[in-house]
């Protein structure tokens, strides 16, 4: 590789991560209070849109709930949020998503997401890492039409389970493969 595409690719990639922290993904913001109040209000709306998964909160160990997590790309994109992770609705740690990429992409978009820890295993390991990067581990739990889940009984078997809703912008699809998620204090 020769040094000027390094730099190049160097040089996409700043830009690209100053396009998604120009966003208003609560960079700057007041910390805790701002992604409490972020997060409460995600929840309520998952909760009022997506009832099936109350079922999924009482079922699972804990769940983080990601409030706006913005993803940017032209070529080389990355994506950046902050949330929390609450055990029987009391919020335990704060979370940083952040992923890079890079390939044939251009556009921007928020979502939000809840990754469902569904077993105590599960969220011991998320807990206990560094930093825990999402892959292929991950059931994504689909909305339909109805404003429904598809979540079943094979599915509720899986470790964790992702709902991923609240997009927003013009960047195709939302996927959570290669997001790292890092214990933050806000």
């Amino acid at each position: 590789m020769s040094s000027f595409s390094r730099r190049s690719f160097i040089v996409s990639a700043g830009a690209a991560a100053a396009s998604t922290a120009a966003c208003s993904n609560g960079i700057g913001s007041n910390g805790a209070e701002t992604i409490d109040s972020r997060v409460a209000s995600t929840r309520n709306f998952m909760y009022q849109q997506y009832p099936g998964t109350q079922d999924l909160r009482n079922k699972s160990a804990g769940m983080l709930i990601m409030p706006l997590v913005t993803e940017a790309g032209f070529g080389v994109g990355g994506s950046y949020g902050r949330g929390a992770l609450q055990i029987n609705d009391v919020t335990v740690d704060y979370y940083s998503a952040a992923s890079a990429s890079f390939g044939l992409q251009i556009g921007a978009q928020q979502f939000a997401h809840v990754l469902f820890f569904m077993t105590e295993e599960a969220l011991a390991e998320f807990r206990r890492g560094s930093g825990w990067a999402a892959g292929g581990d991950i059931e994504y739990a689909v909305s339909d039409r109805g404003g429904n889940l598809g979540v079943d009984t094979t599915t509720v078997l899986d470790p964790i389970i992702a709902v991923v809703f609240g997009q927003a912008g013009l960047h195709v699809g939302a996927t959570l493969e290669g997001t790292k998620y890092t214990r933050i204090i806000p």
